[in-house]
């Protein structure tokens, strides 16, 4: 408690320390705590809220930020600053608001600081949870962006038909283990593939998947994909890029549609691989288009109701990767990016 009465508490976070080449390691970042942080929003203000965060979420997109960018760079969102806190998507609870829409007691999601605690003073991005009967941990991940990533891209820009066939690249993380059950929900045959032989099984066992591969098993990925998509692919939904995405090129039908969400082979590498495929896109009349989750938050009310129905249906199957405790977040979001996790990386901080 501070001097003048007023309730604090000591708030943990994840900075980084450094700019970052190459794979992300341990020393990049720092868990620091910080005293003194007052547990009451700002009075005199509107539009104040103070979050307590429950779960933090890991996601592969956050390394674009980790590296020092010149100011001509073309990057999706700004660097993230040394010494402060790291941001993401969390999950939490109201402690204290100013604001009329938010409540001490409310669950909520959106973007806010990898801390114990975060002051949120631009709410546009903070969405109440409106489905508390679930795991609150799915907004971290299938009830939240990464769900509406799926959602968006498969059906925004894949525009999946039933009866046509899709492939989904890094099938088992958080995006693709939505998209493929999607796609099954909409009709379609679907292969996905996977960087282990447990999460193969896991796709084609527990997430429904027609057909799946490892593809750190697989010497030809040409191969690979002509043995499980003999007919060709319609969509492609790629979160991979590099070799993946070349091999899928000379595969796709007539008319077929590649969604480009992520690129995480490539996120690491001093110099990014070319693609020398290109060509088939010319005779195939292939539509190839990258997309950002950002251009379609309009859809998210449709989409949670739709996915909530999904969970409670038994038509899509969740599976989570949980870490306890903040100073775990570091390792976990490193994990990522040797394919360590299965499932939604999440770390849980209460």
């Amino acid at each position: 408690m501070a001097a003048n009465g007023e309730v604090t508490t000591t708030n943990k976070k994840v900075v980084l320390r450094r700019y970052v080449t190459g794979y992300p390691t341990a020393e990049d970042m720092e868990v620091v705590a910080t005293p003194g942080i007052p547990l009451r929003a700002p009075r005199g203000s509107t539009d104040a809220v103070v979050v307590k965060n429950l779960y933090l979420s890991c996601d592969p997109w956050m390394r674009g930020r980790m590296t020092r960018h010149d100011d001509g760079d073309a990057v999706p969102a700004a660097d993230f600053v040394l010494g402060e806190a790291l941001v993401n998507y969390t999950v939490g609870e109201v402690v204290d608001s100013t604001h009329p829409e938010f409540s001490a007691g409310d669950l909520v999601w959106g973007m806010n600081a990898w801390e114990e605690y975060t002051l949120v003073t631009k709410t546009e991005g903070l969405f109440k949870i409106n489905h508390p009967e679930l795991p609150l941990s799915y907004y971290t991940g299938v009830l939240g962006m990464t769900g509406l990533t799926a959602y968006a891209g498969l059906f925004e820009v894949g525009k999946p038909k039933g009866g046509e066939s899709v492939f989904v690249s890094a099938a088992a993380g958080a995006v693709g283990q939505v998209v493929g059950q999607l796609a099954k929900i909409a009709g379609c045959y679907v292969v996905g593939s996977a960087g282990s032989d447990e999460k193969v099984n896991i796709l084609k066992n527990e997430m429904g998947f027609d057909d799946a591969f490892n593809y750190k098993e697989e010497k030809d990925l040409d191969a690979a994909l002509r043995r499980c998509l003999p007919g060709g692919i319609d969509v492609y939904f790629d979160n991979v890029g590099g070799t993946t995405l070349d091999a899928a090129l000379l595969h796709m039908k007539l008319g077929g549609r590649v969604v480009i969400c992520g690129m995480i082979s490539q996120y690491n590498l001093p110099e990014h691989e070319g693609v020398h495929n290109l060509f088939c896109l010319i005779p195939k009349r292939i539509r190839m288009e990258g997309f950002s989750v950002m251009d379609y938050f309009h859809l998210y009310a449709r989409f949670e109701k739709e996915m909530a129905g999904f969970i409670k249906e038994g038509n899509m199957s969740v599976i989570e990767d949980v870490v306890q405790g903040i100073e775990k977040a570091p390792d976990a979001l490193i994990g990522l990016f040797s394919g360590r996790n299965v499932g939604k990386q999440l770390v849980a901080i209460a």
